[in-house]
């Protein structure tokens, strides 16, 4: 068998590299794509964390045996979130970092993202190809010298970062439930909570890459339905729930209900603004039409993008954008490095309700005025052609479109998003209506077009 043949080219995808372990991703995978970053990079270090996957330990051994051999030194951070693998980067100049992880894919499988200096991450465009192409090819020159392996533990730098983004004092002693999803927040929160006031209601804290509880993919509300109940019965202010990397992070209102990403985009902004007026927050197309109308309100600007974090965090560095945030649960910040944190997202909205005296509910009232589908994927056979029917029969009916990022349909009561996937044959629809009723009636039509 060839080298190109031991490495399978479907585990990399759009913004990371992922697979089932270890038919799809393994050792010498890990440890092929390590001398390609080093090699494509040319650097002389990489930081390199791992969560708590079965097989992560394997996996980190191999990516560092992958760098030093390629004469590049690895500094290895040990369990970390994802998020901390980044402010790793950011805080002490490190020209690259690995994380070992699959993010919340089920136990499975496992996988690598990977970022540059400054903690830009690395997508299939901005490197990812080309590693890829390095990795596949598996000519790898001989450096003049391998390098050293380095040991460090960043996480109380981490935290009091995290800290850093809040006033501690003005924190009320509030009852939290967190849900770790045995996942890497497990580890990272009761170090926050050492310095906040109030109880902690932890939910499945043991590290346990087999999630023996429920899958660490928060965005799916089947997932938080123990902590939405734990949430009631307890009497808790609020509930968050991290994924399995805790780089995402979504709320329950002290009611129960789980919040959609563009409600905690919405109150993250609104917290901000207060010591930031006028400054520049990002949304993606996909949040409701709530948010710029907060952002606006608040004394913010609003600038829509494209779905996707190197689309989100390239216009944030444009415009010297503060914060970002996604629908799926992803925020950005600018004195993040421009990367993610669920966790900072949680702090901030911790000092918001705090402040405000009110509870989630009583913040998101005049906020949450909308009705919206989710997230609805269809297969199509021809995704352009399907797309192209949907703009003629709505422009015909004098919608305003435009192509930011698919087709989005807008209308003074509602509007629509249509995208194609880049991996699968998939359209994916999003519709936001102002009354349960008509947004049935066009996520019903909307879906009739789509799959005639």
């Amino acid at each position: 068998m060839s080298k190109a043949e031991t490495l399978n080219p479907k585990i990399f995808k759009a913004y990371d590299i992922r697979g089932i372990y270890p038919s799809e991703f393994n050792e010498e995978a890990a440890y092929r794509i390590a001398r390609a970053l080093v090699l494509y990079l040319g650097v002389d270090s990489v930081a390199v964390g791992r969560d708590m996957r079965l097989s992560s330990p394997a996996i980190a051994q191999a990516v560092i045996s992958g760098i030093t051999d390629q004469g590049a030194d690895a500094i290895d951070l040990g369990l970390t979130t994802t998020d901390e693998l980044y402010f790793a980067v950011g805080k002490f100049g490190y020209p690259a970092g690995v994380m070992i992880t699959a993010s919340h894919n089920p136990a499975e499988y496992n996988g690598m993202k990977m970022c540059r200096a400054e903690a830009v991450a690395i997508s299939s465009e901005t490197g990812g190809d080309a590693i890829r192409d390095l990795a596949l090819a598996g000519a790898f020159p001989e450096p003049a010298h391998k390098g050293s392996v380095t040991k460090r533990d960043v996480t109380d730098d981490y935290v009091s970062h995290c800290l850093s983004f809040i006033d501690v004092a003005k924190v009320r002693p509030l009852k939290v439930a967190v849900d770790a999803g045995n996942g890497m927040a497990g580890m990272i929160v009761p170090k926050v909570f050492e310095y906040l006031p109030g109880q902690l209601v932890p939910l499945y804290f043991e590290l346990d890459g087999r999630f023996p509880n429920h899958p660490a993919s928060p965005i799916e509300p089947e997932n938080t339905a123990d902590l939405r109940r734990v949430v009631v019965e307890e009497r808790c202010d609020m509930g968050v729930a991290f994924d399995g990397d805790a780089d995402r992070m979504f709320l329950i209102s002290e009611k129960g209900e789980q919040l959609g990403g563009d409600m905690v985009t919405a109150l993250v902004a609104q917290s901000l603004l207060r010591d930031h007026q006028g400054a520049t927050i990002l949304y993606n197309l996909i949040n409701s039409r709530s948010v710029p109308e907060v952002i606006e309100r608040n004394g913010g600007q609003a600038v829509r993008t494209r779905v996707g974090h190197s689309f989100i965090k390239a216009q944030m560095r444009e415009h010297n954008a503060i914060f970002g945030g996604e629908h799926s649960g992803h925020f950005y910040f600018r004195d993040n490095w421009y990367a993610d944190s669920g966790l900072i997202a949680f702090l901030i909205v911790l000092e918001l309700i705090s402040v405000s005296g009110k509870t989630v509910s009583e913040l998101l009232a005049p906020i949450d005025t909308r009705v919206r589908s989710g997230e609805i994927n269809t297969v199509v056979r021809d995704q352009a052609e399907r797309m192209g029917a949907i703009e003629q029969h709505f422009a015909a009916r004098g919608a305003r479109i435009d192509h930011l990022d698919g087709i989005t349909i807008d209308f003074p009561t509602w509007w629509a998003n249509v995208r194609p996937s880049n991996t699968e044959p998939l359209l994916r629809l999003n519709v936001e209506a102002d009354t349960p009723e008509e947004l049935a009636r066009r996520r019903d039509e909307m879906l009739a077009l789509i799959r005639q």
